[in-house]
């Protein structure tokens, strides 16, 4: 194709399609479903896949993505518009700067990310706390930014390297590390790399992209006129938000502890799913967020109702954001960008870094990044023998984060929700990605030195 072999104008075909994006949402206006939608039509016609697969591929990694994500952001969202109507956020918010102090609120949040996002997907994380961040901001009078980064960066570090999120546990069946020291080992590495990327960083960006929060957002999650006399108790509300985590994590224990057919555990497997723990917390919080803080039957109806149109484009983008994704996938430009990493002669875990992170700017997904770059790497450490597998999975997942950009659904999540520009969002969503993974790198090199 054009004197070209077809791994080279894979790379080129992509790198423009992916440049072209950018110039339909940031120059021409386009909303960024249509453009994605396009964008991701046109790389399959030009990477000369069949006609009939072109739609058919955008068609899956659409469903893919809202098969799951889309179920956790309207569960999501009614339990964030019952918590934020209830007072409950309010509670929190308050709480968290009483007890540290506005100077010292944004350390909170990315503790309290942490933490949280420690048995949770990064979506569900993100939409059971990002009322927290427009409610802080506006009572501490913190700027959105320096509020948001903290908690974003908190929740992408687990994600990324700690079990029992996904890639690093496909990645650890992969390369047969053992769990508990990848825990141990992802704890060492992941807070110190969460504090820099986190509340350091977000205070330095907030400086110059402050942060304008979204009207609608802003008048659905802070309520001006909560009844405090009925506003839930800090305990309560904290039980009702924990309550997905705490399932979640019942689940990874189960998994742990019992064997594979044991009734106890094929129970814990269904409640402890993200979907069904979001919608028992949902349940619960009916009563704790609804009728015992006085709301009727009536009323909780209606405020669900009212919490789904906020979210209903931002569902659309991050579908086709899953879409364009599952194009540069099946357009076979992931598997180039992998292989190409695995012919450069550095360590092996440099390498699995290196080809995690090329995949995952390719495809825009941690997890195919993690588990893809895994795979590629395998064969290659088999005769290098005497590596920690452990850190090998860490800098797979320390890989699998970097540079979010538009192919990510993250990416449009982020984006939408703190109201930014595609600009402001690279400067500040994908730059935080980016400093995640380089810096995990680094703590994992120096890990290596003493285990």
């Amino acid at each position: 194709m054009l004197g070209l072999t077809r791994e080279t104008y894979l790379l080129v075909d992509a790198g423009a399609t992916i440049i072209g994006l950018i110039l339909l949402i940031t120059r021409f206006k386009i909303h960024p479903f249509i453009a994605l939608t396009i964008a991701a039509g046109f790389l399959g016609l030009t990477s000369g896949m069949a006609t009939d697969l072109v739609m058919k591929s955008f068609q899956d990694g659409f469903g893919g993505v809202l098969g799951f994500v889309g179920i956790v952001l309207g569960l999501g969202t009614m339990l964030g518009k019952l918590m934020a109507e209830s007072g409950g956020a309010d509670q929190i918010a308050q709480t968290l700067i009483r007890t540290f102090g506005k100077e010292r609120v944004h350390w909170a949040m990315m503790l309290a990310a942490f933490l949280v996002g420690l048995p949770l997907f990064f979506e569900i994380g993100f939409v059971l706390l990002v009322p927290l961040v427009y409610i802080v901001a506006r009572r501490s009078g913190v700027s959105l930014v320096k509020v948001g980064i903290p908690l974003l960066a908190g929740l992408s570090v687990v994600h990324g390297l700690v079990p029992p999120h996904p890639g690093p546990l496909l990645a650890i069946s992969v390369f047969g590390a053992d769990i508990g020291k990848t825990i141990f080992y992802g704890l060492i590495v992941g807070l110190p790399t969460a504090l820099i990327a986190g509340p350091i960083y977000g205070s330095f960006i907030a400086k110059r992209i402050p942060g304008e929060a979204s009207p609608e957002l802003m008048e659905q999650f802070v309520r001006d006129d909560v009844d405090t006399a009925r506003m839930p108790s800090f305990t309560v509300t904290l039980i009702t938000i924990l309550m997905p985590v705490f399932l979640m994590l019942l689940k990874a224990l189960a998994d742990i502890a019992l064997a594979e057919h044991n009734a106890v555990r094929v129970w814990m497997d269904l409640i402890g799913h993200p979907i069904a723990a979001l919608l028992v917390a949902l349940l619960v919080s009916f009563y704790t967020f609804g009728s015992n803080c006085g709301f009727s039957r009536d009323k909780i109806i209606k405020l669900l109702n009212d919490s789904l149109a906020p979210v209903a484009s931002i569902v659309l983008i991050v579908g086709a954001g899953g879409g364009f994704k599952q194009m540069l996938v099946a357009s076979g430009v992931g598997d180039v960008i992998g292989h190409l990493a695995v012919q450069a002669s550095v360590s092996p875990i440099l390498l699995a870094w290196l080809v995690a992170a090329v995949i995952r700017v390719a495809t825009g997904s941690a997890t195919v990044a993690t588990i893809t770059g895994a795979g590629i790497v395998m064969p290659v450490i088999s005769l290098v023998p005497g590596v920690n597998r452990e850190l090998l999975v860490l800098a797979t997942g320390a890989g699998s984060v970097i540079f979010s950009h538009v192919n990510d659904a993250g990416f449009w999540l982020v984006k939408q929700y703190f109201n930014m520009t595609v600009a402001e969002t690279f400067k500040t969503w994908s730059i935080m990605e980016t400093i995640i993974s380089v810096v995990g790198l680094g703590f994992i090199l120096l890990l290596s030195l003493v285990v």
